[in-house]
């Protein structure tokens, strides 16, 4: 039997407020804390710091409450204080907190493996091995994909994000702030283009053509037989939640099964429920390979893992894979009371519900704006949609109307997220357990400071 969003019971009220002298007083003696003994490199975005946190709304220090609309970059998807995660952790705490899997074994961790071997695409036989953070999980998933293949080449796409590691950074696109002055990154990384609708020279381009024109390049400058992987994000996350055209993934996975090349599908930011399903790729029946997961896995407890085909990750010698804390008993017990929180709200019914209302409103802003409007698309699926500002009466981006849009919307009490290559991306990330009625405040908010920069 599953419970209806209106049927959520919330500890903390879900309305926002923000008083006058914003950011407070605490948030900014934390601030100044923070500048004596944090690295300048960590940068947030928002400049308040949490006391608490529940269904769709942050309270800070001072007694502000802020609609959350980007969950801390899609984890918190049950919210950031689901009564069945927080009851989870403490049951799992009070019995240990470590014991590394790779040295005495528990039970969370084969539990959790058997739910994502059940809940990812396809009816193969699947081995599943867990880890920490989305850039531990891509890093282990071209691991694999080189040893079962003994091939060195790997192939990201345009706009890609994967992370933040050595490796992990060279599979991804975008310089700065990811990969200025970290380099040499790592080495046989390839970049083809990707299919992104909105900024296609030719409009009407298809799915498969714009798979075929990646193919041709791969075949061009690497050679099929060469490449040990494939890995894309099934909607792009940083580079700005692009959609490829349909048919482009489908034709991807084809094409790498006929070549023996391991196809990688990155659902870190797009998986478990958040588009509408338990992952993106079921939106066109693709089955990858590998398949890396991490954020909303969890409800906020810090876990991530690959699933995959037996062969390929069964070639792997003992101890070839594994890490300290991979696999916390913890988050674990997390992991399993989120994924039955998932189930219990059918989270994939409302990230879709999420989807009509958010993109009914953000077309009728579009058409209240008129022919020079600022929105340049609106796209995305379930409750992982973006709006791509540009300069009125062209495509030309526009990151600096997107940054006053997202401090428009804080001065309001409500917390959005940007992204994307050119920077003038608005992304749409909200706990999927969030109200109808927060949800439509929040949208009317940052309606209104769109229409006012504009």
């Amino acid at each position: 039997m599953t419970t209806t969003a209106s049927e959520i019971t919330y500890r903390l009220e879900q309305k926002r407020r923000v008083q006058a002298d914003f950011p407070g007083p605490k948030s900014v003696a934390l601030s100044e804390r923070r500048k004596a003994v944090v690295a300048a490199g960590v940068a947030s975005s928002v400049p308040v710091y949490v006391a608490d946190a529940d269904g769709g709304i942050i309270h800070d220090v001072d007694g502000n409450s802020f609609i959350d609309l980007g969950s801390g970059i899609a984890v918190t998807s049950v919210g950031a204080s689901d009564p069945a995660v927080v009851g989870a952790v403490k049951e799992a705490v009070e019995h240990f907190t470590h014991t590394c899997f790779m040295v005495t074994p528990y039970e969370g961790y084969v539990a959790v493996a058997e739910q994502l071997n059940r809940l990812t695409p396809g009816d193969h036989e699947k081995r599943t091995v867990l880890f920490n953070s989305g850039a531990e999980a891509v890093e282990n998933a071209v691991k694999v994909a080189r040893l079962a293949t003994g091939r060195d080449a790997v192939v990201a796409f345009d706009h890609a994000y994967h992370g933040r590691t050595n490796l992990t950074m060279a599979l991804t696109a975008k310089a700065m702030p990811y990969k200025t002055n970290f380099g040499p990154f790592a080495p046989e990384v390839y970049r083809m283009p990707m299919s992104y609708p909105y900024r296609e020279e030719n409009p009407e381009i298809t799915g498969a053509e714009a798979a075929k024109r990646a193919i041709t390049m791969i075949e061009k400058q690497i050679g099929g037989e060469s490449v040990a992987a494939i890995i894309i994000e099934p909607i792009q996350g940083e580079g700005g939640f692009i959609v490829p055209a349909d048919g482009f993934l489908p034709a991807l996975a084809a094409w790498a099964k006929e070549k023996g090349i391991v196809f990688i599908a990155d659902e870190v930011q797009s998986g478990f429920c958040r588009t509408g399903e338990w992952f993106a790729v079921n939106h066109e029946g693709v089955v990858p390979d590998i398949i890396t997961m991490a954020k909303g896995i969890a409800g906020g407890m810090p876990l991530s893992a690959i699933t995959g085909r037996a062969d390929l990750l069964d070639a792997v010698h003992p101890g070839g894979l594994g890490g300290t804390y991979g696999g916390n008993p913890v988050a674990c017990a997390a992991a399993l009371a989120s994924i039955g929180s998932m189930k219990e709200y059918n989270l994939n019914g409302r990230a879709k519900h999420i989807e009509e209302l958010a993109v009914g409103r953000l077309r009728e802003l579009a058409t209240e704006l008129g022919e020079r409007s600022v929105i340049g698309d609106i796209r995305g699926r379930g409750a992982m949609l973006a709006i791509e500002l540009v300069q009125a009466g062209s495509k030309e981006p526009n990151p600096e109307l997107t940054k006053a849009v997202a401090a428009a919307c804080l001065k309001e009490g409500v917390i959005i997220l940007t992204c994307g290559t050119y920077g003038n991306v608005i992304r749409l990330l909200p706990p999927l357990v969030i109200s109808d009625e927060l949800l439509t405040d929040g949208l009317d908010v940052l309606a209104a400071a769109i229409k006012a920069n504009a």
